[in-house]
């Protein structure tokens, strides 16, 4: 499995999960999930992005859980969730329907969180009748649906081909990241954070970002710079709030826009002067309040409509397996 080095210390520690499960996918690939919180509190469902972990979220889940069932899992071949040949769109929404199935009960609607892949994981599933029969409503943090490659600004000159094939090849690097150094964190808060982001910040992105192993890095890489959602966001029918750091180089805020213009029933729409791609962790308490903005206006009543009993009793227990029983990846 990936080397899970995040912090252990500070407010981007991740908490320790009530519940840990696997889930197993369409295609047999097993996904590491936690769940936080209590039983019978609304439910909040977050997807991270490309090359992140359960841990992204650290700061969400720990506000979020002390009244919010909080459901993270890991992206396949990201944390604890072994890698898989399958590296499409199509095999995210499949991840992210599993999920939901072994996560809620029948009927049970939770506010959906993507932020980057995780974006594109939502969008990729919008269509899917299990997705529209869980979902109450989606915050979309820091993504877009399309020319992901020749839009991002990772490479300082100006867009066109020189620029787009540059930003390829270092997106798409099969080199190692190598250990956490003051230099890589300069590189990373450069690519991914704005200028204000704090040494704790960057220390927290920075270890999410180099455990993941560097085959699987690349793998993703190659489906995202080929990847075109656009009929993914007009399906995407439930309310939907968008955010987006105006220094963001890697989805830059014509990509939130383009949503916005897009998008069925959009909500809210929020630019964050000076942030960076990073955005629940360059402004978790924002973040964190949008997304309880929404359980409160989408969601509050969803777990009553369906009881308040543990949901691992009436989910589809089918596609879980206990997490003593899950594959270890060896890491890269």
């Amino acid at each position: 499995m990936s080397r899970l080095t995040h912090v252990v210390s500070g407010p981007y520690a991740p908490p320790v999960p009530a519940r840990e499960l696997t889930v197993v996918s369409a295609d047999g690939a097993r996904l590491h999930a936690e769940m936080h919180g209590p039983e019978g509190a609304p439910p909040v469902v977050l997807a991270h992005g490309w090359t992140c972990s359960t841990a992204f979220w650290a700061a969400q889940t720990r506000e979020l859980a002390a009244d919010h069932r909080v459901i993270a899992y890991d992206q396949r071949g990201h944390g604890r969730s072994p890698a898989s040949p399958v590296c499409t769109t199509q095999a995210l929404a499949d991840d992210l329907e599993a999920v939901l199935a072994a996560t809620l009960a029948p009927g049970e609607k939770a506010v959906v969180v993507g932020h980057s892949m995780g974006g594109m994981t939502v969008l990729a599933a919008a269509a899917r009748p299990r997705f529209r029969a869980h979902t109450a409503a989606v915050l979309l943090c820091s993504t877009g649906s399309a020319r992901l490659v020749a839009e991002a600004r990772v490479v300082p000159i100006r867009a066109g081909r020189p620029r787009t094939w540059l930003t390829a090849r270092i997106l798409g690097s099969r080199a190692p990241l190598g250990p956490v150094t003051p230099v890589a964190k300069r590189i990373l808060k450069y690519a991914t954070m704005g200028a204000g982001s704090t040494p704790a910040m960057v220390e927290a992105c920075a270890r999410v970002v180099h455990a993941c192993p560097r085959d699987v890095r690349h793998a993703w890489s190659r489906a995202l710079e080929a990847l075109d959602l656009s009929d993914g966001v007009r399906e995407l029918t439930v309310p939907t709030e968008v955010v987006v750091g105006t220094a963001d180089r890697l989805t830059p805020p014509v990509h939130a826009r383009a949503l916005v213009a897009a998008l069925p029933y959009c909500v809210g729409s929020t630019e964050l002067p000076g942030l960076g791609h990073m955005t629940p962790v360059e402004a978790p308490e924002l973040v964190t309040g949008k997304i309880r903005d929404l359980v409160m206006t989408y969601a509050e009543n969803t777990a009553d409509a369906v009881g308040t009993g543990d949901t691992a009793d009436v989910a589809n227990t089918a596609n879980t397996v206990d997490t003593a029983d899950a594959p270890i990846k060896e890491g890269a």
